[in-house]
């Protein structure tokens, strides 16, 4: 299944698909896209994971090579021994992953811009090499500036460098807006691939619920501590609002928070992950995104295509390039508690501004729509396989 006929044989490198996390969820959705209706060759080569079942329902017509590399045992390393435990793995990874795509000899290998990205474009396997990263400049493999360790601030700087050469040699490294675009100003071989929504909404919200909704991992990115002190004034300012958070991850510290701001807990819920999403955003009139960056934002377009509204931080990347401020939703200083907290009493207070808005959701998810978002990736691959004859 070769470039002649345009049905291409495509390798995706990427660490797991044993997590709920939004990496996982696009990729099995375009892979089994590509596979389907275009007839395209998949193969995803894991690293981890191996024997446990994928979290996102692929399609038969991929198949999924797991190398069992087990990386994540450096998770519970300390940071020196770290150093000879990831050398021998990447060495492992890399005569693995070198011998997977010498036996496919596929037309084209997309890495997710893990560890794979260190030698991925000295195997020789005549593939066209393409980067896909899944988050802002700013903040992949983020290093903290003020880590007082030189050993791994002398890393970091050496990471950094040896990572834009890397990204150089690609065939074309795609990002998801057109910020993060302009962001790599070393590099010319960029070009800008939004993630599609993750799901076709069976229906949409009635608005009448007075429920906010937050959907995302516990995590200090997420904002939800922010998000808590936001809705600390909005809860008095708005009777009979409630707000509801879902996600993986543990709560504790923002159980705490909540006591010590005197939120009313009848009306402020810090659930886990929730089985059916989609369900949980047609329950609600309003989504909330505090994050402090995103990658791009999928939970916005998912809750945008179930008809809602969505007030956001205007943080790096992701909802500023989805977002028509004032039009589809609500985009306010980045960080801004007071600023998050006017938006959402506004929305939450006007019925008729919440339906204008909804309806331009609505409209503004359709353009991300799988059959939109995989012709461009279909007119990448015709453009990359056409110039290497």
């Amino acid at each position: 299944m070769k470039s002649g006929n345009g049905r291409y044989r495509i390798v995706y490198c990427t660490p797991a698909l044993y997590m709920a996390g939004g990496v996982e969820r696009v990729l099995t959705l375009k892979a089994g896209y590509f596979a389907e209706h275009y007839g395209y060759d998949i193969t995803i080569i894991l690293t981890e994971g191996r024997g446990k079942p994928l979290f996102y329902p692929l399609s038969d017509k991929v198949k999924v090579v797991n190398l069992d590399i087990g990386f994540e045992e450096l998770w519970s390393c300390s940071f020196v021994k770290k150093i000879p435990v990831y050398l021998r793995k990447q060495r492992e990874f890399r005569r693995k992953l070198t011998a997977e795509l010498m036996r496919l000899r596929p037309d084209i290998t997309v890495s997710l811009l893990r560890r794979e990205i260190n030698f991925i474009n000295s195997i020789p396997d005549g593939s066209v090499k393409i980067g896909e990263m899944h988050i802002n400049r700013a903040n992949y493999r983020n290093f903290d500036a003020s880590d007082t360790n030189p050993l791994k601030r002398v890393f970091a700087r050496l990471w950094s460098h040896s990572l834009v050469s890397h990204l150089r040699c690609l065939g074309r490294l795609v990002v998801l807006t057109e910020p993060d675009r302009q962001a790599w100003t070393e590099l010319d071989n960029v070009d800008v691939i939004p993630d599609p929504l993750s799901f076709r909404p069976s229906g949409v919200s009635r608005l009448a619920d007075k429920r906010i909704i937050a959907v995302g991992r516990y995590s200090h990115e997420k904002g939800f501590d922010l998000l808590l002190q936001a809705w600390a004034a909005v809860e008095k300012a708005c009777e009979g609002w409630r707000l509801d958070v879902f996600g993986d991850g543990d709560r504790t510290v923002y159980e705490h928070l909540i006591d010590e701001l005197g939120i009313d807990r009848s009306r402020c819920r810090l659930n886990g992950r929730t089985a059916d999403v989609e369900a949980e955003y047609r329950r609600s009139s309003v989504f909330v995104l505090s994050s402090r960056f995103e990658g791009f934002g999928l939970v916005v377009l998912e809750a945008m295509a179930c008809g809602l509204p969505v007030v956001a931080f205007d943080c790096p990347w992701g909802p500023g390039a989805i977002i028509s401020d004032g039009i589809d939703g609500m985009l306010v200083e980045n960080g801004n508690t007071n600023a998050l907290a006017d938006a959402l009493i506004g929305v939450a207070g006007s019925a008729e501004l919440r339906g204008r808005m909804a309806a331009e959701a609505r409209r503004s998810a359709s353009e991300y729509d799988i059959e939109k978002i995989a012709a461009k990736w279909r007119r990448l691959f015709d453009t990359l396989m056409n110039g290497k004859h």
